[in-house]
């Protein structure tokens, strides 16, 4: 095998890892607010319950009472996903001694901070610091798919200003702008040792958001996130084969969302809520790494998505039960933008039933405790997968496979 062929083999095996890290629900951190977790983030742009409304719409912060509120939200999130093999083929794959791989998932931690501000009685502004994507996944050292996957981190840091604009009683606009740096890590077993590739950039993008006070009692929100596009550059290394070093550049899309929510205080004590969001997955179809040193232009491998746009829905509702205590519920359908036929072992997405609860503690009138659990069920996952220059596929499923997140929030106003 030359060198040049050596490389497409390795590099291929490296990138195997990543198809499905950056785009993939798994990954995707859907929760972005701790009192939302509760209602699986039914009605997030128009419940506007607290600061994190900058994130979701910010129009909605003329709901919010005058004067200053932050709030501040750490997440626990464990995906797990568990492979079963049901035929891989070829001396890797189908190797006596090779294992399934373990849970892939893990705990990770996710923090989120928000702050909003009235300026006179129409203007507000505010900021968010969140991470949209976010997740750490790992399988075992002999796992039969080590060349496909076997670890990866992908981290990213969102800084949203956000300002709104009350128009009316009625109509109330927002806009904002976001920030954010993106970082990923992940290697592979390939035939040059373990091969590992780390990369990062800075891009940006806005959101805008309307709000509609339909009754004292009732609003809707829209609310839209442009697409944010990142060329990272880095390095991918070969443990083995340090001769095969280089660096690459990619470029990858994090596709627009756009999404209309309600909310109504149907009597004293109830409120109920909803929310259909779109994603323009269908962005997503092949993603080329290049190469910037040895042979600088050559495609060295190219990812394959062909993802579709998804919808999400989601349900909730509070019950007041005192000036204390609020509880919550709500559900959620994901669809996923994956397919049977590219879908990928890294994160191997499927639709999935989001079930939440929580409850908000009031411990004076400035300040709040947020609690919240919810549970994704995910549909069992096919993958049949193979790497440029390793006889054989992966070919299997993921079953039993499920998200669990637990939420807390402080929310303070002064």
């Amino acid at each position: 095998m030359n060198s040049h062929r050596m490389i497409r083999v390795c590099v291929a095996a490296a990138l195997a890892a990543f198809a499905g890290t950056a785009f993939a629900g798994g990954l995707a951190i859907g929760t972005q607010s701790g009192s939302g977790t509760g209602n699986a983030f039914a009605g997030g742009g128009a419940s506007a319950e607290d600061a994190s409304t900058v994130w979701y719409n910010p129009a909605g912060m003329t709901v919010l009472p005058k004067g200053t509120q932050f709030a501040v939200a750490a997440h626990l999130i464990n995906p797990s996903f568990n492979f079963t093999n049901t035929g891989s083929t070829g001396p890797v794959y189908a190797a006596a001694g090779a294992t399934d791989g373990g849970n892939g998932g893990d705990w990770v931690a996710i923090p989120q901070g928000f702050v909003a501000t009235s300026l006179g009685d129409k203007w507000r502004v505010g900021l968010a610091f969140n991470t949209p994507f976010g997740l750490k996944t790992e399988y075992d050292p002999l796992w039969r798919g080590r060349f496909t996957a076997q670890k990866s981190e992908l981290k990213t840091f969102n800084l949203n200003l956000g300002v709104a604009y009350k128009i009316n009683d009625v109509v109330s606009i927002g806009a904002g702008a976001s920030f954010q740096r993106l970082q990923l890590g992940f290697n592979s077993a390939s035939a040059a040792g373990t091969a590992e590739i780390k990369a990062s950039d800075n891009s940006s993008g806005f959101n805008l958001g309307a709000l509609f006070q339909l009754t004292p009692d009732s609003r809707v929100g829209l609310a839209y996130r442009s697409a944010i596009n990142f060329q990272p550059t880095g390095s991918v290394t070969f443990s083995g084969a340090p001769g095969l070093n280089s660096s690459i550049t990619a470029g990858l899309t994090e596709p627009e969302t756009a999404s209309i929510s309600v909310f109504s205080a149907v009597s004293p004590r109830w409120d109920v809520m909803g929310d259909i969001t779109w994603t323009r997955w269908s962005r997503v179809k092949s993603v080329p790494f290049v190469r910037t040193s040895l042979a600088p232009g050559a495609v060295v491998s190219t990812l394959t998505f062909n993802w579709s746009d998804t919808l999400r829905y989601s349900v909730g509702g509070n019950y007041k039960m005192n000036d204390s205590w609020k509880f919550r519920a709500g559900a959620a359908y994901d669809e996923t933008p994956t397919n049977d036929i590219d879908r990928t072992s890294r994160i191997p997405d499927q639709n999935r039933l989001w079930l939440a609860i929580g409850a908000q503690y009031r411990i004076s009138k400035a300040a709040a405790l947020d609690f919240g659990y919810a549970h994704e069920f995910i549909k069992t996952a096919t993958v049949n997968n193979a790497v440029t220059g390793v006889p054989g596929r992966l070919i299997g499923e993921f079953s039993n496979s499920s998200v669990d997140i637990l939420s807390v929030q402080y929310t303070h106003s002064f």
